[in-house]
């Protein structure tokens, strides 16, 4: 529900040992997330490997999550960046066919490190919001190279009422306070990651997002739980937890590595990768198994790999 504390997994994408989409895999881990309240955005570009996903695949993992989670918690598309509108509208009308709940369009993509004008992204934005059937949020991820200004999201707003949030990673203290107090009574603000989870949440936001809920579900929820509930003591203890489990992941090479990694150590289905992504390998695994055990969060009790 629009203006309540929430958490979202950007879930993985899970993957049989060819290679090839695993659908009982994935309902098996959406599942197990969905059972601890945390919505899902599906098919990102990382977690979600979604760039190694084709349209037809993509389908398939939409219609996996609306079937395993419709009632339960919120389905969502993530999407990946995409060169052009053309491009989004295609994931749109994936997302509009299985009726998700809400898609989120990323911010262009031009490649090569080239930026959109400011005119060039808020038309990418419009041609997009126009043809959609569907609620919308807007994803200003500074991995991106760059960020929403601020007067385009509230033009947005203002225009597009199916708009109903932000999703805001910038670790820009005074970019995030901006942007809440453009949403502010329009549309939720999540952050990406728990970095800011107490912060936005403490200004006014509605919550995070994060790959953690993947391995530890019951734990982002925890956190959300113990804030509305003013239960200061989970609250505290639960994002001491995730933190930890956050700073744990310190692949050099992207997050999904490590996630995978430890979905294996913790004997969790979806731990096998597309190529070109590569498994860590067994000396990796040996220290993630390390820091989880150092951790000690309890539904992440591990099973034999």
């Amino acid at each position: 529900m629009l203006g309540e504390p929430s958490t979202f997994a950007c879930v993985i994408t899970t993957f049989d040992e060819s290679g090839a989409f695993d659908e009982l895999a994935m309902a098996d881990h959406l599942g197990r997330i969905g059972r601890a309240g945390v919505g899902v955005y599906l098919g990102s570009s990382s977690p979600g490997e979604g760039y190694s996903l084709s349209l037809e695949e993509t389908e398939r993992l939409y219609a996996v999550g609306v079937r395993t989670l419709r009632g339960v918690v919120q389905v969502r598309a993530m999407g990946v960046e995409p060169r052009s509108a053309a491009e989004m509208l295609k994931l749109v009308r994936l997302a509009e066919r299985h009726e998700l709940d809400a898609m989120q369009l990323y911010c262009l993509d031009l490649g090569h490190s080239n930026r959109p004008s400011e005119a060039e992204l808020e038309r990418y934005f419009r041609d997009v919001l126009d043809e959609m059937r569907i609620p919308a949020l807007l994803s200003s991820h500074i991995f991106g190279g760059y960020a929403i200004p601020i007067a385009m999201i509230g033009r947005l707003l203002n225009d597009y009422p199916f708009l109903i949030g932000i999703n805001c990673t910038n670790p820009d203290l005074k970019y995030l306070t901006r942007v809440l107090e453009v949403a502010k009574g329009r549309a939720d603000v999540h952050v990406g990651g728990a970095m800011q989870a107490l912060t936005v949440l403490a200004m006014g936001g509605q919550g995070f997002l994060s790959s953690e809920a993947n391995l530890a579900p019951e734990l982002c929820q925890a956190v959300i739980r113990g804030f509305r509930d003013r239960d200061m003591p989970l609250m505290f203890d639960s994002y001491d937890q995730l933190i930890r489990l956050f700073a744990a992941n310190q692949s050099a090479t992207g997050s999904v590595r490590w996630t995978k990694a430890a979905l294996k150590v913790i004997g969790r289905p979806g731990w096998t990768f597309r190529r070109p992504l590569l498994p860590l390998d067994d000396v990796e695994i040996d220290r993630v198994a390390a820091e989880l055990a150092a951790i000690g969060i309890s539904e992440m009790t591990s099973s034999p790999r």
